[in-house]
């Protein structure tokens, strides 16, 4: 492809793109993590743009997902070292955060395993259909279907530990009071 071409074809598609990773890393991370992400992601979406797919949209996920892992374990990195020499000069005491909007929910996502947890994000987040969280995670759509399901059983199972609805109330219909 020239380079026209292969120009054009990015300036065309990347709008789409930094929009939905952005908002997809916004969920995931803080946002200088976030901005370095995606500024990486768009680098890859560039350097591979004759493997990226007509469905460029999951590809670009995966590359996402694949980036904020790579920025975590390096986080992890860093924070080894900060403890190591935090014990010789202790860093002064914070306060947390304000809680998510939806505690019940978020502990209850926060139970599951990481896999089930990034299904479901996929899913309701960033709106993916089964097939195209298969093209982000690199498995079958089946798989991803298969999984999804049982990830949002999981879901409910810990929704209802802790009284919560799983976005809906029960039905009651044909049961004997």
């Amino acid at each position: 492809m020239k380079t026209d071409q292969r120009r054009a074809r990015f300036e065309a598609l990347a709008p789409a793109v930094i929009e939905a990773v952005r908002r997809y890393l916004a969920r995931r991370t803080d946002p200088a993590t976030a901005d370095d992400v995606l500024s990486e992601t768009l680098l890859i979406c560039w350097r591979r743009l004759d493997e990226m797919p007509a469905e460029h949209l999951p590809w670009a996920y995966g590359v996402a997902r694949n980036c904020l892992a790579n920025a975590e374990r390096s986080h992890r990195r860093q924070a080894r070292l900060f403890a190591r020499i935090s014990v010789l000069d202790p860093p002064p005491a914070t306060t947390d955060g304000p809680e998510p909007p939806d505690e019940e929910l978020a502990t209850a996502i926060g139970r599951l395993r990481d896999e089930d947890a990034e299904l479901l994000r996929l899913w309701a987040w960033e709106e993916l259909a089964p097939a195209e969280i298969a093209v982000t995670l690199g498995i079958t759509a089946n798989a991803a279907s298969i999984r999804l399901h049982r990830a949002k059983q999981r879901l409910r199972d810990e929704l209802r530990k802790t009284g919560g609805t799983a976005g809906h109330e029960e039905s009651t219909e044909g049961r004997r009071p």
